[in-house]
């Protein structure tokens, strides 16, 4: 559970239970955070209890993401500490990839492209989000591109090519307007040290 402590931790800057079960009840984009990881966490269980606490970990998944109005399959691959702000109108594939200390605005749709080769063979690719990526209100990110480590995409862009990292993105099409800029993070989670420090 450690992305759900993490994903806690972006929504009110510190962890506790008591805090899981008040966003269960009082905000909608974080519930359907919660229900994404408790169907996640179940596919580690061994298979006898598996389905047993999956199919009610999807059906809440599924009343929650209907009641915001988010998209979010619970089979897409979402690293540790993401960020639903205002969520609603928010549709994710689930064949994206999203990093870790992601923030997701209303409106963002991450999805797939479909494209004919010369052959006339349809081809689908799908987005890939780096760590710490800002993505604001109504901004569209399609087709096998890469949104670099610490990148902020404004609000309505329209990106459908790979974006370096710590880039700012503006406009449709989507078109680099700044480098090196600073992450876009409230509340960035940072994982526990696996080799602390030794005492003086």
């Amino acid at each position: 559970m450690d992305a759900l402590k993490a994903d806690t931790y972006r929504e009110f800057g510190r962890f506790s239970w008591w805090l899981v079960l008040k966003g269960l009840f009082f905000r909608q984009a974080y519930r359907v955070v919660v229900t994404l990881r408790c169907c996640q966490a179940t596919q580690r269980l061994p298979s006898a209890l598996r389905w047993v606490f999956f199919v009610p970990a999807r059906l809440l998944h599924g009343l929650a993401s209907q009641w915001a109005g988010i998209e979010i399959p619970w089979r897409t691959p979402v690293a540790a500490g993401l960020a639903l702000t205002h969520g609603r109108g928010i549709v994710v594939t689930a064949d994206a990839r999203i990093g870790s200390n992601v923030t997701l605005f209303h409106g963002v749709t991450l999805g797939q492209r479909d494209q004919i080769d010369s052959e006339g063979l349809r081809f689908t690719t799908y987005p890939v989000i780096e760590d710490e990526v800002w993505i604001g209100p109504h901004a569209i990110v399609v087709g096998g591109v890469t949104i670099g480590k610490g990148s902020r995409i404004a609000g309505g862009a329209y990106v459908l090519e790979s974006i370096p990292p710590r880039s700012v993105v503006m406009g449709n099409p989507g078109k680099i307007v700044k480098d090196d800029c600073t992450p876009d993070v409230d509340n960035r989670w940072e994982p526990p040290s696996d080799n602390p420090a030794p005492a003086p």
